[in-house]
């Protein structure tokens, strides 16, 4: 029996694009190359409570949270800080094991079969439709899978994606990123998480520390040169703020993943063919945080997908409506990431101090501290900026961004 759609991938994309296309009475099948789902466990897990609650993913069960968190303190390579408080917590970070299987989880609880150990080798093409795939499982000889319509959410190797002849996350906008689990943490806030910025600890994006109430930390950073694990051991030993709050610390478990952070893609689907999630390279370019936005792009898919079904058109024609859904919901926000992203690396280590300390000095973290969004940023930042102290912020900001390109 031919499955109507074949998802590559049980990351939460995959999970939730499967879940909320069987929920409408689709035949969905999951293909995951790992034993469980969440193993390996790549991110930090650090999510925006608001955002969940708008995907009916907040409260979660219990386990599944580890802390919420309603400040953050940014660092220069200096020392420089730069702190927010919030009048609520905004943000959870939460053990991505458990949330990647609670996922999973809803999606069997509507009839979404899984098969794990089973490695997605090709893309079944005839006629320029993309009608199925060919399994691996284990040392048994591949299958092939007819399909309907294929879903990669195989992540950033966008390995189908790219046979199915779409673009894949720009290369010159990856970062390569170090994960740790820590433990005796020190001088930390309990409820906030800690940011160091600058080159000299993690060129191209940030470092950074989540606290636990065991005392225990998932640390991390990425930089788009050198190596991830080098500069992690350098923050832990040298940086002026980081060294005190690990110094002591020791690290039970370590990961290494990529981050796209070049926006996404121009073109995530095709006949008989979407992309959802990292390899569509749906990931926030501020922060790296990929889950969330690919969540609510794999909503949009599976809206999409089963409109497509219904009406017995998979064709790139009619799919490109999903491109769409998720132009329209995060183009304007995507489009101001980038640029933030862009300012952010073109920073030197002592401009990027100046900024912390400015930002500090104007009361910039009194404008923040009603803020609720954190996800769709380029909307957040023309709320705050009615406020003098933001405005005042961004003049400031704004003169360090031409001193650059200068």
């Amino acid at each position: 029996m031919q499955n109507a759609v074949v998802v590559v991938g049980g990351g939460p994309a995959g999970s939730f694009f499967a879940y909320e296309l069987a929920k409408r009475g689709v035949t969905v099948s999951v293909f995951e190359e790992h034993p469980k789902v969440g193993v390996p466990s790549h991110c930090a897990g650090h999510l925006s409570i608001r955002s969940l609650k708008s995907l009916g993913l907040y409260p979660l069960p219990e386990g599944v949270v580890e802390n919420e968190f309603s400040g953050a303190n940014f660092y220069s390579p200096n020392g420089a800080k730069f702190a927010v408080h919030l009048s609520s917590p905004v943000t959870c970070a939460v053990n991505r094991v458990l949330f990647d299987r609670y996922l999973a989880e809803k999606a069997q609880a509507v009839g979404v079969r899984y098969f794990f150990g089973s490695r997605v080798s090709s893309l079944l093409i005839d006629d320029g439709f993309v009608n199925g795939v060919n399994v691996a499982q284990g040392d048994k000889v591949e299958m092939q899978v007819p399909a309907k319509l294929v879903v990669d959410a195989e992540g950033i190797s966008s390995r189908l994606t790219r046979q199915a002849g779409l673009p894949t996350p720009k290369r010159e906008g990856l970062v390569y990123a170090v994960e740790a689990e820590v433990e005796n943490v020190q001088n930390v806030e309990e409820h906030a998480v800690e940011v160091y910025v600058g080159n000299d600890y993690a060129p191209g994006l940030y470092a950074w520390l989540i606290p636990r109430l065991d005392g225990t930390a998932k640390v991390g950073l990425a930089t788009r040169s050198g190596n991830p694990k080098e500069f992690l051991q350098r923050l832990m030993r040298r940086h002026p703020v980081a060294s005190k709050q690990l110094g002591n610390a020791k690290i039970s478990q370590i990961a290494f993943h990529a981050i796209t952070l070049g926006g996404p893609v121009s073109r995530a689907y095709g006949n008989g063919f979407l992309a959802v999630g990292d390899c569509a390279s749906q990931v926030k370019s501020t922060t790296g945080g990929g889950v969330v936005f690919g969540v609510t792009c794999a909503k949009f898919a599976a809206e999409v997908a089963s409109q497509a079904l219904r009406d017995g058109d998979v064709s790139a024609e009619f799919l490109r409506l999903y491109q769409k859904r998720c132009d329209d919901a995060l183009g304007f926000d995507v489009r101001v990431m980038l640029k933030i992203r862009e300012f952010l690396n073109k920073l030197s280590d002592e401009k990027m101090d100046k900024a912390l300390r400015f930002a500090a000095r104007t009361g910039l973290g009194g404008a923040l501290r009603d803020i609720e969004e954190i996800d769709f940023q380029g909307r957040t930042l023309f709320t705050v900026l009615k406020k003098p102290s933001a405005y005042a912020a961004l003049v400031y900001f704004a003169s360090l961004y031409l001193s650059a390109n200068a």
